[in-house]
């Protein structure tokens, strides 16, 4: 999928951009902003923040690839996480992954072609009371099992 800008974006990550200019530490700052605005952060995004900063564009990416609330490829209308966690995984999460790719026809971090779902295997979320535990965007569903995946999938058709 090609990058494409907008004026209205571009004029509003500078405007971000330049409100955090003299903040100590503003990278992921900057990060943060640009995603709220392009909804990821494609490379034409890190190279205007990196010379916006007048910082080595690896350094940029070095923070962007670092933490995994970056995203550097567009993601779906509805991101599947699959809690990995220990107590997920030793109930069960392997086999609600395993349901989702064959399902969504995806592995974890592709997103369809249609761009309607995202498939993430995720660290723990801190619901380890709920284990296992699937998020679709900020829907929390627990206590399930690979069989559940059909019906609750039901409920984020386009």
């Amino acid at each position: 999928m090609e990058f494409t800008d907008t004026p209205e974006k571009a004029n509003a990550l500078t405007a971000e951009l330049k409100k955090i200019k003299d903040v100590n530490g503003p990278l992921m700052i900057a990060l943060q902003k640009a995603q709220e605005i392009y909804g990821y952060l494609p490379f034409e995004v890190q190279n205007k923040i990196a010379e916006f900063f007048n910082v080595p564009l690896q350094d940029l990416y070095g923070v962007s690839t670092f933490y995994s609330q970056f995203y550097l490829k567009p993601k779906g209308k509805y991101t599947v996480g699959v809690c990995m966690g220990t107590a997920c995984y030793v109930k069960n999460a392997g086999d609600i992954l395993q349901k989702l790719k064959t399902l969504l026809k995806l592995e974890p971090g592709e997103t369809t072609s249609d761009g309607l779902y995202t498939l993430l295997a995720t660290r723990c979320i801190g619901c380890c009371g709920l284990a296992p535990v699937i998020t679709v965007n900020e829907d929390v569903h627990g206590k399930i099992s690979a069989s559940d995946i059909d019906t609750i999938m039901k409920k984020y058709k386009e």
